[in-house]
């Protein structure tokens, strides 16, 4: 019997072809033995491999995912930002200023175009261009055509980084166009060079930012009331500063799309337009204003004068119709201007007024009624008075006047004697004195907020010193600008009511509307009686043989006016050096329209007179200005008041 079987026995399986199955252990060699075939080659497992191929792209496809994360969802403003800075680029639309004009609508400051050549140094780069000296070549095209520096400009475009730098400004029209030019010129070399060999345009980060230039078609006439505008488009000096806010006008913006330095014209585009400054009128009328600039600036040359001044003041209104200047300068070319020039000396310079000042002490003695036209005043050769002597300009024996003869004379000693009834003692008719300066205007600003104008100097009657009670009555020891000077005599012309000098007439805006000037102030000085009698006696100053201003005279009009010739205080001193010669009066005395106030300088060749100097400017400037506005002659004659008495009559 056979047993169980043993089933971790393995049962050989039978040889192939019946053949006995050699014993294990053993190998047949024999010549009838059968070869054993070699066992089978068995591959390795590609799994692991798969594995690895795996995970390298999985980590690769997981930085993909963290970065795409990381720029559209961490970093998407910031990326976004940078797209748009490389992408967009901002214009500024620069406003066009507005017109400054005179009475008439005449332009006396006006805008062209003019651009601001730019550039954006990152698109010369040597990465981009793929030339080393791109931005040398590029300054080499640019420097004869904006007339700039070579170097300098190079200097500027090798900036890889930069994103905009200023290579010129206010450059006009042409000159851009010739740059436009160049680069179109370029861009079609570049089109029709062979592939292998392209030549990139050097000037391809070169733009333009138009604005407005100012420009002042009448040079210097009337620079030192327009002043000018700096190179930043800014106001720099007059009414360009003082109005720079509404002459400016808001700049607007554009911001386009750009590729390699071009505009994309179908990409979207964001414009704030510019909104224009507002044009303004002024009181100034261009012809008088030329009559008097050419008037004084030939009498400064001839006399070798410092400086002069013109103002001519309609006295019904207080507009004024010229306020010119010598030496002035031309506000299209600053660089080429004397520095002393600029600004303007009728409303910055302070002295002292001299004769033309006494006007407003025989208008508190008329006013206080302590005297009249035909009060005798005897004047002694010298008056004591203090610890001084005093005297008049021209050495004389002793004169018998009336109060309008001093003034007609021009009398230092008789205006201090008349002075000196305003009160009982001397501190009072200094107090009473005082006032009516102040009501004059006398140590305040104008009105025209100017920038630069001085308000003059009166002390207070407690500060004047010995001398000072006795030199102010006849215009010494006080100070005032040319505009208030003028103001003064436009006061007792316009009845004895002051009204506030003015320059803008009026404004128009953006929208078109009109809009005058506010109504000026006013206030009452003195009454029309004593206005009145102020005019007739300023006529004995030119019309009486005896007068000091017969050369102001002008044939068929009746004209009042009074001279000046005072010590002028040096500025760089501050020491009496020089004299100051003015003259001012109103046209035609009885009905008066027009004020014209002049003063010169430190006159050094021929006479310092105001009289002779500034009478001639006067009679000229009137004449010219009464033609002008067509003011008609009033046909009346004048009543003549007595200058003199003989005593014991």
């Amino acid at each position: 019997m056979t047993g169980p079987r043993d089933p971790r026995r393995r049962v050989p399986p039978p040889a192939r072809g019946g053949g006995p199955r050699p014993a294990a252990g053993r190998t047949a060699h024999g010549p009838g033995a059968r070869r054993q075939p070699p066992a089978a080659l068995r591959l390795g497992s590609p799994r692991p491999r798969l594995r690895l191929v795996s995970l390298a792209l999985t980590l690769i496809m997981l930085v993909f995912v963290v970065r795409l994360f990381q720029v559209q969802a961490v970093d998407a403003s910031t990326v976004a930002a940078k797209a748009n800075e490389n992408r967009y680029v901002p214009v500024k639309l620069a406003a066009e200023r507005g017109a400054i004009t005179d009475r008439g609508g005449v332009d006396l400051a006006t805008t062209v175009d003019a651009y601001d050549i730019t550039a954006d140094p990152s698109l010369l780069a040597p990465g981009k261009t793929k030339i080393d000296d791109a931005p040398q070549q590029a300054a080499a095209l640019l420097a004869p055509i904006l007339d700039e520096d070579r170097a300098t400009l190079a200097g500027k475009l090798a900036k890889p980084k930069a994103r905009y730098v200023l290579l010129s400004r206010q450059q006009t029209p042409q000159v851009w166009k010739q740059i436009k030019d160049l680069r179109q010129g370029l861009d079609a070399k570049a089109a029709a060079a062979p592939k292998r060999a392209p030549r990139p345009n050097v000037l391809v980060g070169i733009f333009a930012d138009k604005h407005s230039k100012r420009v002042y078609p009448n040079k210097d006439l009337a620079s030192g009331v327009l002043g000018f505008v700096n190179s930043e488009g800014k106001g720099a000096g007059g009414l360009e500063a003082r109005l720079d806010k509404p002459l400016a006008g808001k700049d607007g913006k554009l911001v386009y799309a750009q590729s390699g330095g071009r505009r994309v014209p179908t990409a979207d585009t964001q414009e704030h337009p510019a909104v224009p400054g507002t044009d303004v009128e002024l009181t100034l009328d261009r012809d008088i204003q030329w009559a008097a600039q050419q008037a004084i600036s030939k009498q400064v040359a001839k006399s070798r004068a410092d400086r002069g001044y013109v103002v001519v003041q309609d006295t019904r209104t207080g507009q004024i119709l010229a306020l010119a200047n010598s030496p002035g300068f031309d506000p299209n070319d600053i660089s080429k201007a004397d520095a002393d020039a600029l600004g303007n000396a009728a409303l910055s310079d302070a002295f002292e007024p001299g004769s033309t000042s006494k006007l407003m002490s025989m208008a508190a003695v008329l006013e206080e009624g302590v005297a009249t036209p035909a009060t005798r005043v005897t004047v002694p050769n010298r008056l004591h008075r203090g610890d001084r002597l005093f005297a008049d300009d021209i050495d004389h024996a002793t004169w018998h006047l009336t109060l309008n003869g001093v003034l007609a004379k021009s009398s230092n000693i008789g205006t201090i004697l008349a002075t000196g009834q305003l009160g009982k003692t001397q501190p009072q008719a200094n107090q009473v004195l005082y006032s009516y300066l102040r009501k004059f205007g006398i140590g305040k600003p104008t009105g025209l907020g100017f920038p630069g104008e001085t308000a003059g100097l009166l002390a207070k009657p407690k500060d004047w010193n010995t001398s000072q009670q006795y030199t102010i009555p006849f215009g010494q020891g006080l100070s005032l600008n040319a505009v208030q000077a003028a103001s003064v005599y436009s006061t007792i012309a316009n009845g004895g009511e002051r009204i506030a000098p003015s320059l803008v007439r009026g404004t128009t805006g953006p929208d078109g509307r009109y809009v005058p000037s506010p109504k000026p102030e006013r206030n009452r000085v003195v009454s029309p009686k004593t206005a009145a009698t102020l005019a007739t006696m300023l006529e004995s100053v030119i019309d009486d043989e005896e007068g000091t201003g017969a050369k102001a005279k002008i044939d068929g009009y009746r004209v009042g006016g009074k001279t000046g010739t005072s010590n002028r205080v040096d500025p760089q001193t501050g020491r009496y050096h020089g004299y100051t010669a003015s003259f001012a009066g109103f046209a035609p005395a009885d009905k008066p329209r027009i004020t014209v106030y002049c003063a010169v300088q430190n006159p050094t060749k021929g006479s310092y007179f105001g009289g002779q100097i500034c009478g001639p400017i006067y009679q000229q400037v009137m004449e010219f200005a009464l033609k002008t506005l067509q003011v008609p002659p009033t046909g009346t004659q004048s009543p003549r008041l007595p200058v003199s008495f003989k005593p014991g009559e």
